[in-house]
């Protein structure tokens, strides 16, 4: 039901989202040029990560302290996969086991306006379950890539980025816990009804998965030789799969992933479909400055490529 969501949690994403849009359309104004005071170099610093800082030119020596590598993007992924595993034991805990969730995310679920009283209508806890365990292998995988697969630079983030990426990785598996009604459950047993519109979610899921996956290792082979060793820390034109179509496929699979969750759903959720408009808004930032960035570095960098969404 529409209506019946954690109102508070919605309209935090949606704020959220358009914050972003706002960042997307202050691109293309004045703002975005370096050189244009202590407003437009925080701005800058604070949008801009790794390659694509260097849009900023010389950024000022007290910028420069409020930076950290941009390899701990790893840290994002530890702390969601530990999160979102204890979230997605509780959950199972309830499930399986009957009674209800923790006094504290009952509290949580009625501070944001989720309805505590309402009746399950027969899919909402197993929706739940099965998008918080895709979102935690969806963790795992990338905590993986970061491991054994991608080869970061000495690119840096913003720490005010950085403290925001762990922020988020807690909230989006609170999210999806949210969604589940609090209320005590007296020991009934989950009620596994698949429909259909898990089916297309899961397929989707697996589909754009596999695409960022591949995309991943595309990017990571530009920095390796053919036996698998690093033997550089530069960076290059990718080609491949949906390097294709787009200068940032990876940022595109990772907004179907979410779309295929809210399909996973039930279409219906609202609150997760803000989430998936934030995702869109902040994924189309990086991946504007990232194309920026391959078509004023590389003078024959494809011209028929996109930034993010094919064709758009």
């Amino acid at each position: 039901r529409a209506w019946d969501m954690p109102v508070l949690l919605a309209a935090a994403w949606a704020l959220l989202a358009a914050a972003f849009l706002a960042v997307l359309l202050l691109l293309r104004s004045p703002a975005r040029r370096p050189g244009g005071g202590i407003i437009s170099d925080l701005f800058q610093d604070l949008i801009r990560y790794g390659k694509t800082k260097r849009g900023c030119g010389q950024r000022p020596a007290w910028l420069r302290l409020l930076q950290v590598p941009k390899s701990w993007f790893i840290h994002f992924y530890v702390v969601s996969v530990l999160w979102n595993g204890i979230l997605l034991i509780w959950l199972l805990q309830v499930e399986l086991l009957g009674g209800s969730l923790p006094s504290w995310i009952q509290y949580m679920h009625r501070a944001l306006g989720r309805d505590s009283q309402h009746e399950d209508t027969g899919n909402e806890h197993f929706s739940a379950l099965l998008v918080l365990l895709l979102l935690w292998l969806h963790s795992c995988r990338r905590l993986a890539e970061c491991l054994w697969t991608s080869v970061f630079s000495s690119g840096v983030i913003h720490i005010v980025q950085y403290c925001f990426g762990l922020a988020y990785y807690v909230a989006v598996g609170s999210t999806v816990l949210c969604q589940v009604p609090a209320s005590i459950r007296s020991g009934r047993e989950l009620s596994v009804h698949i429909c259909w519109y898990h089916i297309v979610g899961v397929m989707m899921y697996i589909w754009a998965s596999l695409h960022q996956h591949r995309c991943l290792v595309i990017l990571a082979n530009l920095r390796k030789s053919k036996s698998g060793k690093v033997v550089s820390l530069s960076h290059g034109v990718p080609f491949g799969d949906w390097f294709e179509r787009v200068s940032c496929p990876h940022y595109f699979a990772e907004l179907l992933i979410y779309v295929s969750m809210a399909i996973m759903l039930g279409f219906h959720n609202v609150t997760w479909w803000c989430v998936v408009t934030y995702v869109l808004f902040n994924q189309a930032v990086a991946a504007v400055l990232c194309h920026e960035f391959y078509q004023t570095t590389f003078s024959s960098y494809p011209k028929h490529r996109k930034a993010f969404i094919p064709f758009v």
